[in-house]
């Protein structure tokens, strides 16, 4: 699913769009016992309370694409003869109407999952009447495309209050709060089916995570039984490994600041044809960049070597893992350097009588400790 097919679904997620009557789930405590299972009218909540609930499933779709969302690809022989995916399509189909089927999910997702005080499993079913949208963009409501059918998933932590001091406005006087528990935002979550091309694809669902270097395999192999995709932080950690082993002499300041101006200047060029899919680099990509910044050939065979074992020959690495926004950070054993990685031009590498130094350069505004100081001639 691109950018655009999630924000379509994410703002149903309120009182005036959303089709969603009811919400179910179950509260799982830290021996992974369900304690109480619940199935609740959104109608007859509280305005407040609705729209909590409103946040927490909408927050399943929320973050960026190959960092908290991922694609899952669902196998032929899965949709044809898995009991994950026959299970997940009578959720579907049942409208979360099959109690039994509803605590085989359950216990699929305890299996995998585990929190130290516990977690709350919120489950939704919703029906889209998906409007006509023109080339232009323009929706008419009206002249319906198709019916999208989905369920969501949202695994919330628990967590406990601790006791503190309050003041009660209504009897005038200090008095002690005591332990509550406090229902987190998702830390996982998914949809089911992937809505592709603003139609259902039951090839394929949408799995979000809060922590893009958290690996939730288990829960992915539980719930789908699909191929797990590479969190964000271990592709970033993996291609920087790739890189500076494959390059080893090569591997100066200028050419790791040459290849990464590059791979910068492609997202930049691919940000401007505003497509809603994320960039992903192909292995070729990067292969051409490490020739144009003056890596040997033979060093870019060892790259590809090392890619193609790491990856995959015909896999595209996600540029939002690997092109941070944050500052980079040059690291010695003593000392930590951060720059803007719009400015690596302050940076220099030199030899001076036979000591290596970093060199910044730096004309005014210099603080240390945050207090300003004067370089002197």
């Amino acid at each position: 699913m691109n950018k655009k097919e999630i924000a379509e679904i994410r703002r149903r997620f309120n009182s005036e769009k959303s089709n969603i009557t009811s919400v179910c789930g179950c509260y799982v405590n830290s021996k992974k016992e369900i304690v109480a299972e619940f199935s609740e009218s959104l109608s007859l909540m509280p305005d407040e309370e609705r729209d909590q609930v409103f946040s927490r499933l909408r927050h399943v779709l929320s973050g960026s694409p190959d960092r908290n969302l991922y694609d899952i690809s669902i196998s032929t022989q899965q949709v044809m003869s898995g009991e994950e995916h026959r299970l997940l399509s009578k959720l579907r189909t049942d409208g979360l109407g099959d109690a039994e089927a509803v605590g085989r999910l359950y216990r699929s997702i305890i299996s995998a999952v585990s929190f130290d005080d516990g977690f709350l499993i919120f489950l939704a079913h919703d029906t889209y009447d998906v409007p006509y949208r023109s080339r232009d963009g323009a929706e008419d409501a009206q002249d319906s495309e198709n019916l999208f059918r989905y369920i969501i998933c949202a695994v919330c932590p628990v967590a406990t209050t601790k006791p503190t001091l309050g003041f009660h406005l209504g009897e005038h006087r200090l008095r002690n709060i005591a332990t509550d528990w406090v229902i987190r935002q998702p830390e996982i979550g998914f949809m089911f089916p992937a809505f592709d091309s603003r139609a259902a694809n039951i090839y394929g669902a949408l799995y979000y995570t809060r922590d893009a270097a958290a690996d939730h395999s288990a829960f992915i192999d539980a719930v789908f039984r699909a191929k797990t995709p590479m969190p964000a932080a271990a592709q970033k950690e993996t291609f920087q490994s790739v890189l500076g082993e494959a390059i080893a002499d090569d591997c100066s300041l200028d050419v790791v600041q040459a290849v990464r101006g590059q791979l910068g200047d492609i997202a930049a060029t691919y940000k401007e044809t505003r497509s809603p899919d994320p960039l992903r680099f192909t292995k070729e990509t990067v292969e051409d960049v490490l020739k144009s910044c003056g890596v040997s050939d033979e060093r870019v065979d060892v790259f590809s070597q090392k890619y193609s074992e790491e990856f995959g020959s015909s896999a595209e690495i996600s540029a939002a893992a690997v092109l941070d926004s944050r500052p980079i950070e040059i690291d010695t054993p003593d000392v930590v350097i951060r720059v803007n990685p719009e400015r690596g031009d302050l940076v220099d590498t030199r030899i001076i009588d036979g000591a290596r130094y970093i060199l910044i350069r730096a004309e005014e505004n210099v603080k240390v400790s945050g207090i300003t100081i004067h370089i002197n001639e």
